[in-house]
């Protein structure tokens, strides 16, 4: 008897996406038109440091220019388009699983950060973002005394 492991994380995933797919498909205008065109959201992952928040983005495909970075009270805001390859009339696709178009993510940040320091740096299509905190946001030592 072979055991079967549950992973609730995977499985609501993969129902999610099937319901975005078929939502897609409903809602197309087209038959022809590719599953994936349209709102996107790359992935993201958030590290907090003593000294810094820290945002690595999976952007692949886009170009520098392709990205704004907005930063309002606490809240960061990622976005930017994902440009379709022109499309070859003459070809047949058999599977189009790439994703195109615009894309938003907005992150509340756990603490305050000082924003003449952020760093953006952008390569091999990762975006890495090190937001430092300002120091009132820093943890400290409180020192005990003894009597």
């Amino acid at each position: 008897m072979a055991v079967v492991r549950w992973r609730p994380l995977h499985d609501l995933t993969s129902m999610q996406r099937e319901m975005n797919r078929l939502f897609d498909s409903f809602f197309s205008d087209s038959e022809n038109e590719p599953e994936f065109l349209g709102n996107w959201s790359p992935s993201v992952d958030v590290k907090e440091t003593a000294d810094a928040i820290q945002i690595t983005a999976d952007l692949p495909g886009l170009k520098k220019d392709d990205i704004k970075i907005t930063l309002r009270d606490n809240t960061l805001q990622i976005s930017g388009e994902k440009k379709k390859e022109e499309e070859d009339k003459n070809a047949t696709y058999h599977r189009v699983e790439r994703v195109y178009g615009a894309f938003s993510r907005t992150f509340t940040l756990p603490a305050m950060v000082d924003s003449s320091k952020i760093n953006a740096v952008f390569k091999d299509g990762e975006l890495r973002l090190t937001l430092p905190k300002v120091e009132e946001a820093k943890p400290k030592e409180i020192s005990i005394k003894a009597e």
